[in-house]
């Protein structure tokens, strides 16, 4: 067939063939696309169970809308009534051909068996079983995105099976015992065949083998798989015993939904040592954890609060630093200052088994800090320590504070963790103070705080050139001048770069100057190796940093790699449970990922945690929208657009829903209140994209595309995922621009 143009589709080449079917790579003629032709051949046209077989596939796959699963565009027949599907193309290999290539990280086989269980897990909900899960039909992409293909023999809830009683179908080295025998199949087959693929993965082999096809029914039926780790040595043991449990013979004593065994997987990789990453390892049953409060000022200078919480973050940031040791980040501890919640309360919001609580009285020269450890369960303090020292000794007082924790908590203090935990003293108390100072009103993030911030920093350095930590703060400071747009953004990023590097060439290893320098490069340089090569360093450097994980969130959104986008903003999460930036993060990724349900659970915890705050209910009117429930997301945002004002975004926004929505002189009337205000500082032209997309105008939606291109609008870098643009994607001009924007294969 190849040359051939069959409907509107031209066969360029063959890309395979099986038992159901030859697959090919064609140009879609109107849309000017490839995809893929999957034909049903031709001896099979006669074949009624054949024909219902391949009509069940393409309503299977299409009625499962999810990133992991292969999308089917439609089914049609060709004038010698040939049946052929159409499908998404996608460049890669199979994961068969990748297992050929060779050895599977442990990261890797992880990453991929948990972008299979959530395409699984999307297709169960909706009652469809594969049963025919295996590394030929897995598609990966070049960006590392998975795709489930072939739901050839898939069962789907409520209708007859195809198949007639007692045949056997599926891929024997894959099959469930109870699908060998004949018996009724549910999810926990799928459960077995990718326990199967994930043994494979790590091994090189199938856990079931022999020599003819009888051979090894009997091993799937009878013998135990050679174990996991006889073939890869340095496997961790937890994950072999995720591999065995998947491969209980009897159904149920395997994982008994997907979802079990996709929140196991999840657990294993955000937990563990992937990719360089220092994670807590699940090898422990219980992994000591701790949150450190704000230590509260008993001095008589209510100005000294900044000293407080800087003895309080310091800590922080040694205790981070150790293995093993789940520490709560700054923003969700210090979210509890000044409320006198029950210790036991407060360790049940943040998850943790013990809470450090102090207080810090400072008079000239001395200061006095009072620590206590108390264990969450009874209230009890563990232990406690009163510190009356001079001011210069205040880096040994943190140093002995964090060691005692560690000991405690631990039982032992190896001597690599001494090591992390030791910090070299500024070597001025007073560029110390400044620095402290500065980190304080940066928290505070206010534009007239983030200034002030500044200034200390400046201050700090007068006294001490090379104080890298506080160039590292006006880098920090002046990066979220131009994420809040304060300051113009071309200027505040270039003077968050210049502190970074001034920050770097003093001192390499400085985490948070790393951090910044890859946020420069991901907003303003479009500089996407860059930004992922400073992000990594990052985290190797301090890979508990919240921050780190956000922007990493947001990186491998900007990449379209949406499950790796959840399962770094999951893992912030974790890290800051009662942050905004965290659970803004979660719900954006949720939502862009398109998992719209949990996207709206999330949102609404946001809104929990920011009653007054407009962005949840921004989110809370765009997810509403995606659902198709119009009249409801709308109402939400008129109705924030009347208590906010109108701005650009929330106009936007309503004019997106009205041409969703099928007002069209509604939506009309919105594009011409923007395009009047366009002149406006901070004006976006994404926001007018947004409506023209909806309003099905493309020409007009490409024309303030290139508009946005030309300006450098920071929105831009999100398009690949950016929901209310999705029809765009389909047009050939789209993946010419992401070409120039060097998003294409990114």
């Amino acid at each position: 067939m190849v040359g051939e143009i069959i409907g509107h589709y031209h066969i360029l080449e063959e890309l395979g063939r099986g038992g159901m079917g030859v697959v090919y790579k064609a140009e879609d003629i109107r849309l000017k696309r490839l995809v893929a032709l999957k034909f049903l051949p031709m001896e099979m046209t006669e074949d009624s169970e054949a024909k219902e077989r391949f009509i069940q596939e393409a309503r299977a796959a299409s009625a499962i809308e999810h990133p992991n699963i292969c999308v089917i565009h439609e089914i049609n027949e060709t004038e010698e009534g040939q049946l052929y599907m159409v499908m998404g193309y996608y460049e890669g290999e199979t994961l068969k051909e990748r297992i050929r290539r060779g050895n599977i990280p442990v990261s890797e086989a992880i990453d991929i068996a948990i972008q299979i269980a959530s395409g699984l897990s999307r297709a169960h909900q909706k009652g469809i079983i594969h049963r025919d899960i295996k590394p030929a039909n897995i598609i990966i992409t070049e960006d590392g995105l998975v795709k489930i293909l072939d739901f050839g023999i898939a069962k789907l809830k409520g209708k007859t099976d195809i198949t007639a009683q007692d045949t056997m179908v599926g891929t024997i080295n894959y099959m469930s015992p109870e699908q060998i025998q004949g018996n009724k199949v549910d999810q926990r087959t799928d459960i077995w065949a990718l326990g199967v693929v994930l043994y494979e993965m790590l091994t090189g082999k199938v856990p079931f083998r022999g020599d003819y096809e009888q051979a090894i029914i009997y091993s799937i039926l009878i013998e135990e798989p050679e174990p996991v780790s006889s073939l890869q040595e340095e496997l961790p043991q937890e994950l072999e015993k995720i591999v065995c449990q998947a491969l209980k013979k009897e159904p149920e004593q395997r994982f008994q939904n997907i979802e079990q065994f996709l929140t196991i997987l999840r657990s294993f990789q955000d937990n563990n040592l992937l990719e360089g990453n220092r994670r807590i390892s699940m090898t422990e049953k219980e992994l000591p954890s701790i949150a450190v409060l704000p230590f509260t000022n008993i001095s008589n200078d209510p100005e000294q609060e900044y000293f407080c919480d800087g003895v309080a973050e310091e800590i922080i940031n040694a205790l981070t630093q150790i293995d093993r040791l789940r520490v709560v980040a700054r923003t969700s501890a210090f979210a509890f200052k000044g409320k006198s919640l029950d210790i036991r309360e407060i360790g049940k919001i943040l998850n943790v088994s013990t809470i450090l609580e102090g207080s810090v009285r400072k008079s000239g020269n001395r200061v006095r800090i009072t620590a206590q450890l108390v264990n969450v369960s009874d209230g009890y303090h563990i232990w406690s320590e009163k510190f009356d020292r001079d001011l210069e000794d205040i880096f040994t007082v943190q140093d002995e504070i964090s060691q005692e924790i560690v000991h405690r908590l631990k039982g032992k203090l190896l001597g690599e963790d001494k090591d992390r935990l030791a910090r070299i003293p500024v070597g001025d108390m007073e560029a110390y103070q400044l620095f402290l100072k500065g980190r304080y009103f940066m928290y505070k993030m206010t534009k007239d705080n983030l200034n002030k911030a500044i200034d200390c920093f400046k201050q700090a350095i007068d006294r001490l050139p090379n104080f890298a930590d506080a160039h590292a703060g006006i880098a920090t400071a002046f990066s979220m001048h131009a994420m809040m747009n304060y300051l113009p953004s071309k200027i505040a990023w270039n003077r968050a770069r210049e502190a970074a590097l001034k920050a770097l060439a003093i001192d390499r290893n400085q985490a948070s100057a790393h951090l910044t320098l890859g946020i420069v490069k991901l907003f303003q340089d479009w500089d996407w190796p860059g930004a992922e090569k400073e992000l990594r360093i990052a985290l190797k450097l301090n890979p508990y940093d919240v921050r780190v994980h956000t922007n990493f969130a947001f990186f491998y959104m900007v990449k379209g790699n949406m499950e790796k986008a959840l399962e770094e903003s999951r893992y912030a999460l974790q890290l800051d449970p009662i942050s905004t930036v965290s659970n803004l993060t979660f719900a954006v990724n949720l939502m862009r990922a398109n998992y719209l349900k949990e996207a709206e659970e999330q949102i609404y915890k946001l809104i929990e945690l920011l009653p007054g705050h407009s962005y949840g209910y921004y989110l809370l009117g765009q997810v509403k929208i995606l659902q198709g429930k119009y009249s409801e997301g709308i109402s939400h945002i008129e109705e924030l657009i009347q208590r906010s004002g109108k701005t650009g975004l929330l106009l936007s926004a309503l004019g997106w829903a009205y041409g969703k929505a099928g007002y069209e002189n509604k939506a009309r009337a919105i594009l011409k209140e923007l395009e009047s205000s366009s002149h406006k500082e901070n004006f976006s032209s994404i926001y007018l994209v947004r409506i023209y997309t909806a309003l099905k105008e493309f020409d007009q939606a490409f024309n303030y595309l290139e508009k946005a291109y030309q300006e450098r609008d920071s929105e831009l870098i999100a398009i690949k995922t950016e929901e209310s643009i999705s029809d765009l994607r389909s047009d050939p001009r789209f993946t010419q621009f992401l070409k120039k924007m060097g998003l294409a294969d990114v």
